[in-house]
């Protein structure tokens, strides 16, 4: 499973907002690896810079110079919908006769082909193949009179996950969807205001939490101060998973810090599937305040069995047979002097695929454990997210296909448990309607295809070039 987006933004005449969003992006790199880029306004022009791979590989002390203003906006990338190229980096700058706007986008648009053939009979060229660039020429397809009026146009026909940064080139937009499925958040810095999908990117920046973007809410920041748009009250579907495993352990959702809730769903776990066991640990990095929960709530010692490399990830150079063969060992290096002869309980965030668990658990049976008890934080996924994240398709996912003792079997492990749906709603001590929990259950907030393909708007002709950095005026 694969993490959605992160998005930061930035409205200060006195801070260099690229360098500021630069680092809120860096602290936002779990979210996605594949691209990143940044766009700053100064009033007049809008200038953007984007390119493949994570922040620091992206930027420069070179490239940051030149995105000058007093606003800012940026993105790290996971391609949920479209290829991973640079033609669908974020954020996409469109413009029309009357208006240009850069946006940056977490999230998925599940009616965006129905959407895009009707902008492309309007006139509208894309130069990429997401979800995002439609959203984007979505909200310069309005007539209405300000972008207030267009942004809330477009988020009455957008269906699905939407949380966005949008600037032009005298303002800072951020908008939520009305089910609120990605998290986004409003912080104060010294001399202006900073909009983060996570609190732990204000914590990194210096900006000081203030609150949550509500559901349905547009914020509009400019030369005035922050205006607050709310929409109107309605279901809640926050995604379930930010707190089991997106999210940052040292971020904040709906007013609860996400580590004690990982911990109290390793106690739930201890309580529902106790083992007589010598060890346990959780999987680094996200589920090891899972393992210590467990550890304590079961009164068995917590170790670190594994260490995990971290610095593997997305990378453009393929690894040669030898190395995916090593699988796993790229990522993880056991510790045979602590799990020998251990009778261990492992703790898990999710298994999705089963395509790493059973590798992970010959790997520990390789480094001397007796027993390996596996210890799931998610009830069992048996359905695909439509919503923004990465997933699977539903006949992909193991837990669709297979009970839970073929499933315990088929990882190899000697016993295997799963957090119940009551027991993560404990932990997370929030009621259920908050959440969207369709992957375990089925039952989405909002209707969707039982299939949806990541790729459909890839054969999008390309017919914009696309720049490094582009410096457009103000229409």
């Amino acid at each position: 499973m694969h993490e959605s987006c992160g998005i930061f933004g930035v409205y200060s005449h006195q801070e260099d907002v690229a360098r500021l969003t630069f680092f809120g992006l860096f602290a936002l790199q779990h979210r996605g690896q594949e691209s990143a880029g940044i766009a700053t306004a100064n009033g007049r022009k809008i200038r953007i810079y984007t390119g493949m791979g994570r922040v620091s590989a992206v930027f420069n002390e070179e490239n940051l110079k030149n995105l000058t203003g007093y606003c800012a906006i940026g993105h790290n990338r996971y391609s949920t919908a479209g290829s991973s190229r640079v033609a669908n980096a974020q954020p996409i700058l469109v413009n029309n006769d009357s208006n240009i706007i850069a946006v940056a986008h977490n999230g998925n648009i599940v009616n965006a082909a129905y959407l895009y053939q009707e902008l492309v009979g309007q006139g509208y060229h894309f130069r990429g193949s997401t979800d995002s660039e439609v959203i984007a020429n979505l909200i310069l397809s309005s007539a209405g009179k300000d972008m207030v009026e267009k942004i809330r146009y477009a988020m009455r026909r957008l269906k699905g996950a939407y949380s966005l940064v949008i600037l032009t080139p005298k303002e800072l937009y951020a908008v939520r969807d009305p089910l609120g499925v990605r998290p986004l958040s409003l912080g104060k810095v010294d001399s202006g205001w900073a909009i983060a999908s996570e609190t732990c990117a204000l914590d990194h920046t210096g900006a000081e939490f203030v609150r949550e973007i509500e559901p349905d809410e547009i914020l509009k920041i400019d030369k005035n101060g922050i205006q607050s748009y709310p929409g109107e009250p309605g279901k809640r579907a926050t995604c379930i998973f930010e707190y089991i495993y997106f999210a940052r352990p040292d971020s904040m959702i709906n007013g609860k810090l996400i580590y004690p809730a990982r911990q109290a769903m390793g106690a739930g776990l201890a309580r529902e599937y106790p083992v007589d066991a010598d060890i346990v640990m959780g999987i680094p990095d996200s589920a090891t305040a899972a393992g210590t929960g467990y550890a304590r709530e079961s009164g068995i010692p917590v170790v670190e069995g594994l260490i995990k490399n971290r610095y593997v990830g997305r990378t453009f150079i393929e690894p040669d047979q030898r190395m995916r063969d090593l699988g796993v060992k790229l990522k993880f290096n056991p510790l045979p002097q602590v799990l020998d002869g251990e009778r261990l309980v492992v703790v898990d965030d999710s298994i999705v695929r089963g395509t790493t668990t059973p590798n992970v658990v010959n790997l520990l049976r390789k480094a001397g454990a007796k027993e390996v008890h596996m210890r799931i934080c998610a009830p069992p996924i048996r359905y695909p997210c439509f919503l923004g994240v990465d997933m699977a398709t539903r006949a992909e996912l193991i837990a669709a296909q297979k009970s839970i003792p073929e499933i315990r079997e088929f990882i190899g492990a000697d016993s295997l448990g799963y957090l119940s749906i009551d027991g993560l709603l404990k932990a997370v001590a929030l009621p259920r309607d908050m959440f969207c929990m369709a992957c375990f259950t089925g039952e989405y907030p909002i209707p969707v295809q039982l299939e949806i393909d990541k790729l459909a708007l890839e054969k999008i002709p390309n017919k914009q070039p696309v720049d490094a950095c582009d410096a457009v005026e103000e229409p």
